[in-house]
């Protein structure tokens, strides 16, 4: 009997996890206001239904009603009983799980053995940080002193040295009873299976802890003081490091400041340091890899904006092309990713120190945004002068732009490419779902057609509150609910009642929109669409935002306005025989309520008069 887990314990491991990082490896989430949707794992489902609040550290299905923190997460999602769950949940802060009453020797042999692992990577970093300060490690601090780092920054990010012999941290940590085998399997000790030798991984090297969220040293980066290679040697993968997953400096970046509003992706450890030294502390580095989704998925949970750094030449350009394709499918609106190219020769290490940290702010301000460099990339090499340029350059960005999820960004950049291509919106429109249609699976946050085929299993009612937006003409209406969608200010020029609205299919929407933004003081389309979001509402508002609007911003509200006046004139223009249809029935009431005994008002019996004498009774 390994004994309970104290209730301590679980609210402390509680208050310490993120459930938005534990759900969000499982579920794509995208952000939605303040918190994040996506679809439900626990029933199937066509539009999200499903939230994820950072500030309630809880999650929610209103469509079924599925609901709890980070460890009901993991047990329902995982099919873990409650011990594993929390076990997995205190694995990925490094903390053992205690047991009141713990007797079984088994247990405790496994809890130790755990525990040996998870301390072994402190330790090492301990070690290093000592021997940067012994005599051994002054070529290293001499090296670090020349680069411009100060003692305070080397300090912050645990910067250390590992000495040039072939076994010192492997005796310093069998010393304290730590197992060569155990410090195999974490990366720090190499196994050579001709002699069945162990040495050390990292030897007279700079050394870099990577530390995950929570500040745990998970891994190190070592780099070299001279010309030898390979300049920069990382952990391998090991049971707490996947450094397609990892970054270095986020963990510090975080510490700075809780409301990071953008990251800047650079390429080594020493520009991330050198940053930090001009005051510069929003800035991340891959570890050894290029940029993976994974990378940028963590990276969005935490800001809107995230600026890619390369060098100028060659080899930057080409990074910075893999960078482009891999963060497309993550350009959900409200994201925004940006290209900055620093001078060739240079890299943000050697440039902040020339330039100093304003510059460098104001080059990262001028960074060029996704779509210019999305459309420099697709020109590059190409006559747009010729009709056979512009076409391979619309084809390539069409191509790009199948990977872009549903929104107002793509449709923005479907605009862009339209002006610059000149071919019609429309017809780019259409080859783009070409291109899409035999592959593209739907996004989760795109509502999915029925096929026309099959019967619709919807109720009668659910399905008249859907109206189709795949025309190619809207009605008024609709064209009022798409304006409100994209631009919710105007809102405040509509007349104080809405007795112009006719009926129309979109009307319903068009009411609840109108009173939500009166009400709500929306300004943002993304909050308007999170709001109806899981609703049949929401699909529609979600198909007109797909929509542009080809107006400039200064025109809409006076299409809104024009709109609204044609309305009220078209009640006001009833043709001659809905006139006629409509004096016969006011006349056919007002002779029922005679008939039935009750007494005509003077308005009413005056009017009964009128329409007397016009039919000529």
């Amino acid at each position: 009997m390994a004994g309970q887990i104290p209730q301590r314990f679980i609210d402390d491991l509680l208050g310490r996890v993120d459930v938005v990082e534990v759900v969000g490896e499982r579920v794509q989430l995208k952000k939605a206001g303040r918190n994040y949707a996506g679809l439900c794992p626990f029933h199937q489902e066509k539009t999200p239904s499903f939230t994820v609040s950072a500030d309630k550290q809880f999650y929610h299905c209103f469509g079924c009603g599925a609901h709890g923190n980070a460890l009901r997460f993991l047990m329902e999602y995982e099919k873990l009983p409650f011990p594993e769950a929390v076990e997995q949940l205190a694995g990925r802060l490094g903390l053992d799980v205690p047991r009141e009453g713990a007797d079984d020797p088994h247990a405790r042999e496994r809890d130790k053995k755990r525990k040996e692992g998870v301390n072994l990577l402190e330790l090492a970093a301990s070690f290093y940080r000592e021997r940067l300060k012994m005599g051994e490690g002054q070529s290293a601090k001499r090296y670090l002193e020349g680069r411009g780092l100060s003692s305070e920054v080397i300090q912050t990010y645990g910067i250390g040295y590992a000495p040039g012999g072939w076994e010192a941290l492997k005796q310093h940590l069998s010393e304290r009873g730590i197992p060569e085998s155990v410090q195999v399997e974490y990366g720090l000790l190499i196994h050579r299976e001709d002699t069945g030798r162990t040495y050390d991984r990292f030897r007279d090297r700079v050394m870099f802890p990577i530390r995950d969220l929570r500040g745990r040293t998970i891994a190190f980066g070592g780099r070299v003081m001279g010309d030898e290679q390979p300049k920069y040697l990382n952990s391998p993968e090991t049971p707490v490091f996947h450094k397609g997953r990892e970054l270095y400096g986020l963990y510090e970046a975080r510490q700075v400041s809780s409301k990071l509003e953008q990251l800047v992706m650079v390429e080594g450890y020493m520009d991330v340091v050198a940053l930090a030294q001009y005051g510069i502390h929003n800035a991340v580095a891959t570890l050894g890899t290029a940029t993976t989704e994974d990378h940028l998925s963590r990276l969005f949970r935490l800001v809107s904006r995230v600026v890619f750094c390369f060098d100028g030449d060659r080899a930057g350009r080409q990074a910075a092309s893999r960078a482009l394709e891999t963060v497309l499918p993550l350009m959900i609106d409200g994201r925004e990713a940006r290209f900055l190219f620093l001078p060739e020769g240079d890299d943000p290490d050697t440039l902040v120190r020339r330039e100093g940290a304003e510059a460098f702010r104001d080059r990262v301000t001028c960074a060029m945004p996704l779509s210019e460099f999305l459309f420099e990339q697709a020109a590059q090499g190409r006559d747009l002068n010729t009709v056979e340029g512009r076409e391979r350059f619309a084809s390539q960005v069409l191509e790009a732009l199948n990977k872009v999820p549903e929104g107002m960004l793509k449709s923005l950049l479907l605009e862009a490419l339209a002006k610059r291509s000149g071919l019609a919106q429309q017809q780019l429109q259409a080859l783009l779902e070409k291109r899409a249609a035999p592959s593209k699976e739907p996004a989760y946050w795109e509502p999915v057609a029925e096929p026309e085929a099959k019967e619709s299993r919807e109720p009668e009612n659910v399905r008249r509150s859907k109206p189709k937006t795949r025309s190619q003409v809207l009605s008024p209406v609709g064209r009022i609910v798409q304006l409100l969608l994209h631009e919710p200010g105007i809102v405040s020029t509509l007349p104080d009642t809405l007795e112009w609205l006719p009926e129309d299919e979109h009307t319903p929407l068009c009411r609840d929109l109108v009173a939500l933004l009166q009400a709500g003081r929306y300004r943002s389309p993304q909050v308007v669409l999170a709001h109806f979001q899981g609703s049949p509402q929401g699909q529609v508002l979600a198909e007109l935002a797909k929509r542009e609007l080809l107006l400039p911003k200064d025109t809409r509200e006076a299409e809104l306005l024009s709109l609204v006046e044609y309305l009220k004139s078209k009640q006001q223009q009833l043709s001659p025989q809905k006139e006629v249809e409509t004096l016969v029935e006011q006349f056919a009431a007002l002779v029922k309520k005679q008939e039935s005994g009750e007494k005509l008002s003077a308005d009413e019996r005056q009017k009964f008069m009128k329409l007397l004498a016009m039919t000529k009774y």
